[in-house]
């Protein structure tokens, strides 16, 4: 949910709640206020309606009308502000803007995202993903590093040996590269005729 319908839907429950509590026992009137947070389309025209069909008897003795309601808005928009503060920076979070910086050709955006999530958790995929972000943004060093911590961290993908592999050579370490290229070509990846495994054959036999 999106923080300005939070806040929307935390003023609605509150003025509920105020509204309720003239009328209701305290108990009822809560019920109200929560529902209407969580389903405010819904629970404010039932109890429009609830209002027009059945009017109880104001609840005179009720002093400070304005202290329960204010209370409760003043909680409910610290939890919520709670929640969005330590979602905004879990690694789902940091995941999820990095994917939206890659899609807006932002990638030194998404490379710091990446990093920030592993900050937090050192997850050998997502050090594939910086890995490949890095590639994109020119930085072969660093691309390098990233998939090697990927290969250490134990990530089940063998085309790592092969990017890898282009990576050196760009970089001219050639001997380093046909021993990527080697264990590319020996995988599971490369068990049947595949035009990519063929390729890196034929580079490696060209180099002998």
């Amino acid at each position: 949910m999106r923080p300005s319908l939070v806040v929307a839907s935390a003023f609605l429950s509150a003025l509920i709640l105020w509204s309720s509590r003239r009328r209701f026992p305290l108990y009822q009137a809560l019920l109200w206020a929560i529902a209407t947070f969580y389903l405010p389309l819904i629970v404010l025209p039932l109890y429009w309606v609830f209002l027009l069909f059945k009017r109880p008897q104001l609840l005179s003795h009720i002093k400070w009308g304005f202290i329960v309601p204010f209370a409760y808005l003043g909680v409910i928009l610290l939890i919520a502000g709670a929640y969005k503060y330590f979602d905004d920076r879990s690694v789902d979070a940091h995941l999820a803007r990095a994917t939206n910086a890659k899609i807006r050709a932002d990638p030194l955006s998404a490379i710091n995202e990446y990093r920030e999530a592993l900050k937090i958790e050192d997850a050998p995929h997502t050090h594939k993903l910086l890995a490949a972000t890095l590639e994109e943004a020119g930085l072969y060093s660093e691309a390098i590093n990233e998939y090697r911590a990927a290969e250490r961290g134990g990530e089940p993908d063998d085309f790592l040996h092969y990017k890898l592999g282009v990576l050196l050579e760009r970089l001219n370490q050639r001997d380093e590269a046909l021993i990527e290229f080697k264990k590319f070509v020996s995988s599971d990846m490369c068990l049947h005729a595949d035009q990519q495994c063929d390729d890196v054959r034929q580079k490696i036999a060209a180099q002998h």
